[in-house]
């Protein structure tokens, strides 16, 4: 692609753009973009800058809302952003098809920064699915507590393939003695026992898919032979309960709330079990 095309193509990725045919020049192409709820212009291209992105595969043009052809991205072109916008170039590919970010995470030898892949994570998938009110499909206890089991079910060793899902970066700081690291395991194991009998054995067994084997519900629904779109309600509820196990509630309340601390990260990281 060359400048012009790569200019656009990174326009139609912005929210609440839209690009079509100028109706005053069929020659070019116009760029407009929402903002406080009034659309305004933002750019000019040449329309053969468009019909490029388009017979390479990287934008279509399809039938907008107004009856007016709008020009928008393929999956394809914004896997090319993604591609582009990499912040390092020998992972480009590995972006390119995957939605990274960076976490810290506990591991057997410590704190470990660790690149995550949200695509493969179930509950990444449920904390940005919007259900049809426009929340969440699970809230951020709910999220949090699903993460903490997941921790500790990679700690314990209970999953040999649970660590597929990441992509080590350089540690914090020097590796645990094997002692320190057995006691983790141990610890982390007997989180898991108290969390299981609190939550009970059959949403045990479907947290352990969900957060250790990493099954998206889909699959949930075809192995436990379930009706269609009813894992992800049984999976609320089993969250929901482990979130009260873990005592992670939405906003903090008691002494917590009283010094102005107003969510649960900070009565995690203060008071927390971890």
């Amino acid at each position: 692609m060359d400048r012009e095309e790569r200019r656009l193509l990174a326009l139609l990725a912005q929210p609440e753009t839209r690009a079509f045919i100028d109706p005053t020049d069929s020659s070019s192409v116009l760029i407009h973009r929402r903002r406080a709820g009034v659309s305004v212009g933002a750019g000019r291209f040449a329309l053969a800058t468009a019909e490029a992105l388009v017979r390479q595969d990287l934008a279509r043009w399809e039938q907008g809302s107004s009856g007016r052809r709008v020009l928008v991205p393929t999956t394809a072109g914004e896997a090319h952003l993604r591609r582009l916008a990499a912040p390092e170039r020998d992972l480009a590919f590995l972006h390119q098809h995957h939605d990274l970010g960076v976490a810290q995470i506990e591991t057997e030898t410590g704190p470990s920064r660790v690149r995550v892949d949200a695509e493969e994570s179930p509950l990444d998938w449920l904390r940005r699915r919007k259900d049809r009110n426009g929340e969440p499909m699970i809230d951020e206890a709910s999220y949090q507590a699903g993460e903490r089991l997941r921790t500790d079910i990679m700690l314990a060793g209970l999953l040999p393939g649970v660590t597929a899902r990441w992509d080590a970066m350089p540690r914090s700081s020097g590796p645990a003695s094997p002692g320190e690291a057995t006691e983790r395991m141990i610890a982390a194991r007997q989180r898991l026992r108290h969390a299981f009998d609190a939550i009970g054995g059959d949403f045990s067994d479907l947290l352990l898919d969900l957060c250790g084997f990493l099954k998206g519900l889909e699959q949930i629904e075809r192995e436990r032979q379930w009706p269609p779109r009813s894992a992800k309600v049984v999976v609320r509820l089993a969250l929901g309960r482990l979130a009260e196990h873990y005592g992670i509630e939405a906003a903090a309340r008691g002494p917590a709330a009283s010094r102005g601390i107003r969510t649960w990260q900070a009565v995690v990281i203060e008071g927390g079990r971890m």
